[in-house]
């Protein structure tokens, strides 16, 4: 498995507040018109999973497998050409102040590990900043 990590970013939101909106995916849609067009087609969602499209890979889909309240948010891929495990996880810093990193591990053979490291990286750095960007209420 080959790891990926966000750098921690700091949500000014309260910890419950903030796991309990990105807890229900139906809520992604507040960020829906800030996906790249260009890379990110197809976008919707449900309270357990999201599907998309992604230039040049095709269809993705994540689904929640866990909830860990107020700590962490782990998922699966679906219907993915590569295995995916992507974790969120929060970290109170004051009543309105949580930190959040985001994990990914995939198992990647060795071709496709210097195809997709970059951009994958690059995507979770994204996600990471589009989830403080959201209003938490």
């Amino acid at each position: 498995m080959t790891q990926f990590e966000s750098s921690i970013k700091i949500i000014p939101a309260n910890i419950e507040i903030i796991f309990n909106t990105i807890s229900d995916l139906k809520n992604l849609e507040k960020i829906k018109d800030r996906l790249p067009v260009d890379k990110i087609q197809d976008f919707s969602c449900d309270t357990d999973s999201c599907s998309f499209s992604i230039n040049p890979v095709g269809s993705l889909g994540l689904r929640i497998i866990e909830r860990e309240p107020y700590k962490t948010i782990k998922f699966e891929t679906e219907k993915s050409p590569v295995p995916l495990f992507l974790w969120i996880q929060l970290l109170p810093v004051t009543d309105q102040e949580t930190k959040i990193k985001i994990t990914c591990r995939a198992e990647l053979n060795m071709l496709i590990k210097g195809m997709v490291s970059k951009p994958l990286q690059d995507g979770i750095e994204k996600l990471a900043d589009m989830l403080t960007t959201i209003t938490y209420e």
